[in-house]
C-alpha cells in the first residue's frame, strides 16, 4: 500500500516526536531514579530508546519508511528511492517533530517548555563517535532492508542500544534528535554550541555509507 505525501509526513512528524519524547523523558526519569549513578541512568535511557525504536519502526515503517532521521532521508534521496522534494519535506517535519518531542517530554515532567542545554559534548573524539555511529546505523538499515527486511525494527533498535555504550557520544546519530536535545537542559541534552560538529559528523557518516555498493543493491 502506498500512502500520499501528507500521510507520510504526519508519520515522520509523529514518529520523530515520540522518539525524542522517549529519549528526553526517559533521561529525566532515569536521572531522578538513579540517585546519581550515571551508569544506571544511561542504561535506563538506552533501554527506553532501543525499545521505542522497535515499536515505532514496526508501526510506521509501512507508512513512511520510518526514517525519523534526516540522514536516513538524505541517503534515500541520494539513492533515488525518495524524490528530493519529498526528502526536504521529510527532513523538515522530522526536525519540527523532534522539537515537539522535547516540548512534550518537558510538559509531562513539569519542566520549562524549553531550556538550552548546558551539557558539554565537545571534542573530536565525540565527533568521530557520531561519524561511526551514523555510518553503522545506515549500514544496518540498508543491509537489513536489502537482505532481511522483517528484521529492520529489531536490528535498528538493537544497534542504537549497543551504540549508546560503544561510542563516546552515546550515539545521537540523528540531526533532528541532536537539535531537539539541545533544547533540553536535562540528562539527554547537548549544548547548542556543540550541535554543528555533531551534525557535520553525522552527515559525513551517512554519506560514507553510500560508498558500500553491496548495501545499495549494486553488484560491483
Amino acid at each position: 500500500m502506498t500512502f500520499n505525501l501528507r500521510t507520510r509526513l504526519v508519520a515522520e512528524f509523529g514518529g520523530t516526536a515520540f522518539l525524542v519524547a522517549t529519549v528526553v523523558g526517559s533521561g529525566v526519569m532515569a536521572e531522578k531514579l538513579a540517585a546519581g549513578n550515571g551508569a544506571v541512568a544511561l542504561l535506563c535511557n538506552t533501554i527506553a530508546t532501543g525499545a521505542v525504536l522497535v515499536a515505532l519502526i514496526s508501526a510506521l515503517g509501512g507508512v513512511s519508511g520510518a526514517h525519523f532521521n534526516p540522514v536516513v532521508t538524505l541517503g534515500e534521496a541520494i539513492g533515488g528511492t525518495l524524490p528530493w522534494r519529498e526528502g526536504l519535506g521529510y527532513a523538515s517535519v522530522q526536525i519540527v517533530g523532534g522539537i515537539g518531542g522535547t516540548l512534550l517530554a518537558h510538559l509531562m515532567f513539569g519542566l520549562s517548555v524549553f531550556s538550552f542545554s548546558r551539557h558539554t559534548r565537545a571534542g573530536w573524539s565525540l565527533a568521530l563517535s557520531e561519524f561511526v555511529a551514523t555510518f553503522g546505523l545506515l549500514c544496518v538499515i540498508r543491509g537489513c532492508s536489502r537482505f532481511r527486511p522483517s528484521m529492520v525494527p529489531v536490528a535498528v533498535g538493537s544497534y542504537i542500544t549497543a551504540a549508546y555504550w560503544f561510542t563516546a557520544s552515546t550515539s545521537f546519530a540523528n540531526p533532528a534528535v541532536t537539535i531537539a536535545r539541545s533544547l533540553s537542559d536535562t540528562f539527554a541534552g547537548i549544548r547548542p554550541v556543540d550541535v554543528p560538529l555533531f551534525i557535520a559528523a553525522q552527515i559525513c557518516g551517512g554519506l560514507a555509507s553510500n560508498a558500500l555498493p553491496f548495501l545499495r543493491g549494486r553488484n560491483e
